[in-house]
């Protein structure tokens, strides 16, 4: 079964955002521990590269980027994160959804997309490797969660496009 995937619009938020918390609330993706409401999501996330996937006409899954920076030498290097839906991994839902993104981010010129993920979270480091992302390396006790310093793995995709 293969997931629709099309641009987020404010609509499909309540449902992202369920999956956002659902994530969240593993300890596995990110340092955050609350999703926040649309007009702090919609703030910091570049219109142009958010998109939702469906499987059955259900919300299942979202990937969205950040600008890494202001200054204009990282115009072309954004942060990403993407979650799916519990029910709905092992559907190809992750590849569908960096696909999209990758696509749109070398339409638009950007060249590297990054993202952190815990070392536990083996398969977003799978999901990540087979979309061509590489380990660049490990940030050791980079930040808390829940109290806990926790290491980031920095993966990263250049694009063989935009040079």
């Amino acid at each position: 079964m293969s997931a629709t995937i099309r641009p987020m619009t404010s609509v499909d938020w309540p449902a992202a955002r369920r999956i956002y918390q659902d994530g969240l609330d593993t300890g596995l993706a990110s340092f955050e521990t609350e999703a926040p409401e649309w007009p702090a999501f919609d703030g910091s996330r570049l219109p142009s590269h958010r998109f939702v996937a469906l499987l059955n006409g259900a919300i299942v899954g979202w990937v969205a980027v950040s600008r890494v920076s202001t200054r204009a030498a990282y115009a072309g290097v954004v942060e990403h994160s993407v979650y799916v839906d519990p029910a709905a991994r092992g559907n190809g839902v992750g590849s569908s959804l960096l696909g999209a993104l990758i696509a749109s981010t070398e339409e638009a010129g950007i060249w590297t997309i990054q993202s952190g993920v815990f070392p536990a979270n083996i398969a977003s480091l799978r999901l990540h490797a087979a979309a061509g992302f590489r380990v660049v390396g490990t940030r050791e006790r980079v930040a808390r969660r829940d109290g806990e310093w926790r290491d980031v793995v920095l993966v990263e995709r250049r694009s063989k496009v935009v040079n």
